[in-house]
């Protein structure tokens, strides 16, 4: 080994791996084709394949299942019912009411009521595609409505009803100078990830179970899996070494393929494997909530909310699932950016015949907040007041700076970054050109419209907010990494490694993260909630922070400094004008019986939340953002086209610059495909999801972009003790295209008389544009 060498310090130039763009760990895999997911996975011998049976009826009595049927179709196998499974028949999170396979009561058109296993897939399909021929039923009217689910006698809720209230809005409301009542609704959301729900069930020695899922949240999957086997956890193992997008589709609905799995394999001996095709995966899972909502506000010449009293009614389907926690997000997310001095806000989550709705990006986070901006807009067309002044001046500031729920908004940009935004947007000159435009143009009309969002970062539950991670040091210099977050894309692993690099001072490409397992990182809370660079990112610097400790000593010696003199970087330790690489630091911390791999642990500090009053501080900091979005509307057609987005986000000190404006794009198209193209469909008689596929169901594509899309980082560090003063960027940005719903709605509002305030819905698709338009007296 080389000794240490004379080396001026003045030539130790800092080489930072956080802050930095790297391309994400797995790119290179993607565009070649080779990233693994879990149907990519070697299938071992004797690997048999399951299909779910699902319910013909939304609602019914199941009478009875011809198995004997089922099991004389050729590849058959075995055939699984309620009856033959051998432990909890539940896959439902928080609230144990959703049955894996239905055994009295059928909930919903989809549901499964059985599994077949055969020797191949088309098999299993095949045998699976006679639920209408074997399944017995007696038929029962369907709910299919959250308005219907609310108007009932006793309404049909799958939690009580919730309640978040300050000051008196009744009394705000009756000395307002004006108020402004309405009804609105906005639909849900199918997550459509690329890669569509499956697991693989591999049978181990002794009782042992390996289960390779797509899933957020591998402990969750663990834990179901044991309970519907009657087994242990430490049973049962899950692993997850990447997801073809999640979204929150894989955080709690990807337990009943796991489970049926599962059971099947440990029933026949034999690894099994249930991937569904995705109209099986549209019927059978849920998606965002849609919401209704009913609201009376008063306000005063100046455009500032006095009062409000809101009633959100969210379509949760059959069963609670996430329902609570989104729908607690969507209370505490109505005040968006704003000061709301009286408040009485009631969430009702409604139990209807359909899908059991569950995560999905924001969380419920965007339905809260998307109210309270439709309600401005209504309420500047009144006063003819530009939008963004009424926004502005009911925006949180010093003296006005308390929640609804009680916490304090600190660090906060809002002012500071419309400021930035409106300047560098050219808002107000472009709002001029504009109404040029519109007043010469009878048939093309142009709309603009700001929308600022202000986000809560931290699980509503607070136990949530934790995260465990191994470093080990290999003898080479190398560094590998687990961590109990999951990646989906979203270059969580990329960042996880970067902070590890940092702490110890060595180049990114030496640290490798490897697969999500519950047998290496226990208990984990899933990766979502833009929680994941937070929680993990904080893990991981913790254990490679407590090697680096256990080497200074020894680094110290070797260089003949003090420790406080030590310093990591470049792969390179040095001390007082003298080196060694950091490979060989570590090859001489094994000699010495150094330990060379730690655990680490992190939990967010300073939450609190009571659940029965909705007050506490649920969240660890606030992530804010703005865009600015023009958009051109077709008044024969109702077609639209965003012509150009101008968006300012927060994200802190960025950890990954590239990484994180990828994330902020994503999610602007994602969320504006929610507004303006995605509409789901139900059968008014029978119940049945109509847009089941993408023939019907109309995600955006690359040409529904912007086609002037200019993206920026508003650079403040994170005031909050984040991982190296960095923001979270999943869901925030979601809120974003709020501007392009409002933009269509400001173009159709040009075809109407001053001050109209056009009744568009959303989906804003181009139907519905064209009955916004003839609302407004623009049609015969």
């Amino acid at each position: 080994m080389n000794k240490p060498v004379d080396l001026p310090v003045t030539t130790a130039v800092p080489q930072p791996q956080v802050g930095v763009s790297r391309a994400h760990e797995s790119a290179h895999l993607h565009v070649s084709g080779e990233a693994l997911y879990t149907d990519d996975i070697a299938e071992a011998r004797g690997t048999l394949h399951a299909a779910l049976g699902l319910s013909p009826v939304a609602h019914g009595r199941l009478l009875s299942v011809d198995v004997a049927l089922l099991r004389r179709q050729p590849g058959v196998v075995d055939v699984l019912t309620a009856a033959n499974l051998p432990g909890e028949n539940n896959c439902g999170p928080l609230i144990h009411d959703d049955p894996l396979l239905a055994s009295t009561e059928l909930r919903y058109l989809g549901q499964p009521v059985f599994a077949v296993i055969a020797t191949d897939r088309e098999l299993a399909r095949r045998a699976a595609a006679m639920a209408r021929q074997v399944i017995q039923t007696e038929t029962l009217p369907p709910v299919l409505t959250a308005r219907d689910a609310h108007a009932h006698a006793l309404g049909q809720y799958v939690v009580p009803p919730m309640h978040l209230k300050r000051g008196d809005a009744a009394t705000a409301l009756a000395q307002a100078p004006h108020r402004l009542e309405g009804e609105w609704s906005v639909g849900g959301q199918e997550q459509f990830y690329l890669e569509g729900q499956i697991s693989y069930a591999l049978p181990q020695e002794n009782q042992g179970l390996l289960i390779h899922c797509s899933t957020q949240h591998p402990s969750e999957m663990q834990q179901l899996v044991s309970h519907a086997l009657g087994w242990a956890a430490h049973q049962v193992v899950v692993q997850c070494r990447r997801m073809g997008g999640g979204f929150g589709g894989k955080e709690s609905q990807s337990a009943l393929f796991a489970c049926i799995a599962a059971v099947a394999a440990v029933r026949l001996r034999a690894p099994v494997k249930l991937r569904v095709d995705r109209d099986d995966d549209f019927l059978v899972t849920g998606r965002r909530h849609g919401f209704d909502y009913r609201w009376t506000v008063g306000f005063d010449d100046d455009g500032h909310l006095l009062g409000a009293d809101i009633d959100l009614i969210s379509n949760c389907g059959h069963s609670a699932d996430l329902s609570a926690p989104v729908m607690t997000r969507a209370l505490c997310h109505f005040d968006n950016a704003y000061w709301l001095p009286h408040v009485a806000l009631h969430g009702y989550c409604a139990r209807t015949n359909t899908q059991s709705n569950t995560a999905f990006r924001g969380f419920g986070g965007p339905q809260g907040a998307l109210a309270v901006e439709m309600i401005l807009d209504g309420v500047a067309r009144r006063l003819g007041l530009d939008p963004l002044l009424v926004r502005q001046r009911n925006f949180y500031r010093e003296g006005r700076d308390v929640t609804p729920y009680g916490q304090i908004v600190e660090d906060n940009q809002l002012q500071a970054l419309t400021d930035r935004l409106v300047a560098t947007s050219h808002y107000h000159a472009r709002r001029a050109e504009i109404n040029t435009f519109n007043a010469s143009s009878p048939v093309l009309k142009r709309g603009l419209a700001f929308t600022p969002l202000k986000f809560g970062i931290s699980f509503n539950v607070v136990h949530l907010n934790q995260a465990g991670a191994l470093v080990h040091v290999y003898t080479d210099g190398s560094v590998l990494v687990n961590h109990g977050g999951t990646e989906m894309g979203q270059g969580l692993n990329t960042k996880v490694a970067q902070v590890v690099a940092q702490e110890l001072g060595i180049p990114a490409e030496r640290v490798r993260a490897t697969a999500t397992d519950t047998s290496k990182v226990a208990n984990t809370s899933a990766t979502a909630a833009s929680t994941g660079a937070d929680l993990n990112g904080k893990a991981a610097q913790d254990a490679a922070r407590k090697i680096r400790q256990r080497l200074l000593p020894l680094a110290a010696r070797l260089l003949a400094c003090d420790a406080e003199a030590v310093v990591f970087n470049a792969g390179r330790v040095r001390g007082e004008g003298r080196e060694l690489p950091f490979s060989e630091l570590v090859a001489k911390a094994y000699l010495e019986r150094i330990q060379l791999w730690s655990e680490g642990f992190y939990a967010t500090p300073g939450l609190h939340w009571d659940r029965s009053t909705l007050q506490g501080k649920p969240f660890f900091y606030f992530a804010y953002g703005a865009a600015v979005t023009e958009v051109v509307v077709d008044t024969l057609t109702g077609e639209s086209r965003v012509l150009r987005a101008d968006v300012l986000h927060d994200v802190g000190q960025s950890l990954n610059p590239a990484l994180d404006i990828g994330q902020v794009e994503g999610a602007f198209v994602q969320g504006q495909g929610w507004l303006t193209t995605e509409e789901l469909v139900w059968h008014p008689q029978s119940g049945l999801l109509l847009t089941h596929a993408p023939s019907t169901y109309k995600i955006p594509t690359a040409n529904d972009m912007p086609l002037d899309f200019r993206v920026a980082l508003f650079d403040a560090p994170n005031r909050a003790d984040s991982i190296h003063s960095s923001k979270a960027v999943g869901e925030p940005p979601l809120l974003l295209p709020f501007s392009v719903l409002l933009a269509i709605k400001d173009a159709v509002a040009a075809c109407g008389p001053a001050h109209c305030d056009p009744p568009l819905r959303a989906p804003a698709t181009a139907e519905a544009v064209l009955k916004a338009i003839e609302a407004v007296g623009a049609r015969p």
